[in-house]
């Protein structure tokens, strides 16, 4: 297999338009090009082989040149939440201990906490240009790590999972054969760069010969705008993006007509969501992946997306799924067990986390803590999730993490946090506090608080005040009685 998706690409279709940003098409014999020039650029600044080079900002074409330049170099990209606040950066810069940062001056202060060595992206293209001549000198082997993204953990401290360029080939082959995309496609990467939402149609159409355009941040009128002026073919977004789009004017009469299919990221659209987009000649798939197994994982076709609601499909090829009970035997078709994966597009593990790795890889397989269910004909569905995270608007919430900073708290005596439905999000926090005696707190301020701490996505929405928490019989604080307490009257 290739490695240097770059050099390749630039052999096989060097003058076709490969990625577009901020207005501009670069073929790819210029980000072949580009790729040179920022190894050139990074070797310049004491990078080498197996060093990690980190990049904190919005969606910028430096994430597609870091990827492509990695192989010509042998480090190691990894791309930061930019949405995280200085504290949580600090502790991932700790974690990976990057050789070098490259941000934007937006998140000047949340790089500057990573405590790494920075670089600005304001004048990249300057410095790019005035790179010294590439020597190479490296040759990338399949597995050898090619990213390094970052994945929430069952106590919500962030793991890294080490995504070889093995991995890389697997998911972009694998959908590209499964999913029916290929040169002639053209996606927006509107969702953040920083996800493994990048690895959705990103790095499979870079590799087909297709074309990708970068959004710097989402925009409804002008990602509407640019389907239609691009003939995008195919749309990924998460469900609170579609119906931000959905609502927005523009959507009754953009012309449309370029889109094959959308697929929904983090979540499954509603059905009353999907409908809108059915009336504007846009049918749905339903996709499952996480960044441990290359993103794509199931395929279903369009037809049958609509005759069984709910499937993701089938394994994608080349690729293996077994729902198993705990003691790792399979289940029948129709019960519900754990989701596990195996094949090529699986990772290394996770980067310094040799305990987490063992328990989700076992003897060759990925336990993904999904439960799921296999009806008669095969077909596959996800039910739900083994862990208690949830899901808001995109972005994984672990409950543990932010009860520990509702625990900081001087006036919380007991809290439990849980996910519960939102239209817009999808899910949204809810937090059930009982105050020490003698004191109180309002929702309002607990929101304030815990944005200085938390990232926004993970500040609990709804808040239930409560004399004492509901236990279960063996004295654990029992969350689906609270979940009953808030659907009798939600809190504010």
């Amino acid at each position: 297999m290739q490695t240097d998706l770059a050099a390749h690409r630039a052999e096989l279709t060097p003058d076709r338009p490969a990625v577009q940003f901020r207005g501009r098409w670069y073929r790819y014999t210029e980000l072949n090009r580009r790729a040179e020039q920022l190894a050139a650029r990074l070797r310049e600044a004491g990078v080498r082989a197996g060093d990690r080079v980190g990049l904190l900002a919005a969606n910028h074409i430096a994430h597609v040149d870091l990827l492509l330049a990695a192989p010509k170099l042998g480090h190691v990209s990894v791309p930061f939440n930019y949405r995280l606040p200085p504290a949580e950066q600090r502790g991932l810069g700790e974690y990976i201990a990057p050789t070098l940062l490259l941000h934007d001056s937006t998140h000047l202060v949340e790089a500057r906490a990573t405590g790494a060595p920075l670089r600005c992206l304001d004048d990249y293209e300057s410095w790019l240009e005035s790179a010294p001549e590439f020597t190479g000198g490296h040759t990338a082997s399949a597995e050898d790590p090619a990213m390094i993204l970052f994945t929430g953990g069952s106590t919500g401290l962030p793991k890294g999972a080490l995504i070889p360029y093995r991995q890389l080939h697997a998911n972009a082959v694998n959908t590209c054969q499964s999913w029916e995309v290929g040169e002639a496609d053209c996606a927006i990467q509107a969702t953040p760069a920083f996800h493994a939402a990048f690895n959705v149609f990103t790095t499979p159409l870079l590799q087909a010969g297709g074309r990708v355009i970068q959004m710097e941040a989402f925009a409804p009128a002008e990602y509407l705008a640019t389907v239609t002026r691009e003939k995008v073919s195919v749309l990924f977004l998460v469900p609170t993006m579609y119906q931000m789009l959905a609502e927005h004017p523009s959507f009754a009469t953009a012309d449309l007509s370029s889109v094959r299919w959308a697929i929904s990221g983090g979540a499954a659209c509603p059905e009353p969501l999907r409908e809108r987009y059915e009336r504007r000649g846009i049918r749905f798939k339903q996709g499952y992946g996480m960044t441990e197994a290359g993103v794509n994982c199931f395929a279903v076709t369009l037809d049958e997306a609509q005759r069984r609601p709910g499937t993701v499909g089938t394994p994608i090829a080349n690729a293996e799924a077994v729902i198993r009970a705990e003691d790792g035997t399979p289940v029948a078709h129709g019960e519900i067990g754990e989701l596990t994966l195996r094949g090529p597009h699986l990772c290394l593990g996770y980067y310094r986390r040799p305990e987490e790795t063992a328990k989700a890889f076992r003897d060759g397989w990925l336990w993904t803590g999904d439960l799921a269910r296999q009806d008669a004909d095969g077909y596959y569905y996800i039910v739900g999730r083994s862990k208690e995270m949830y899901i808001s608007g995109g972005e994984n919430v672990y409950p543990v993490e932010v009860e520990a900073a509702l625990y900081e708290q001087p006036e919380i005596a007991e809290c439990a946090v849980l996910g519960v439905p939102d239209e817009l999000w999808g899910d949204v926090g809810l937090a059930a506090i009982a105050c020490k005696s003698g004191h109180t707190v309002t929702g309002a301020d607990l929101r304030l608080r815990l944005k200085q701490r938390l990232a926004g996505y993970k500040v609990p929405t709804h808040y239930l005040f409560l004399e004492a928490l509901p236990k279960s019989g063996a004295g654990k604080i029992h969350k689906p009685e609270i979940r009953k307490l808030f659907e009798q009257g939600p809190p504010s």
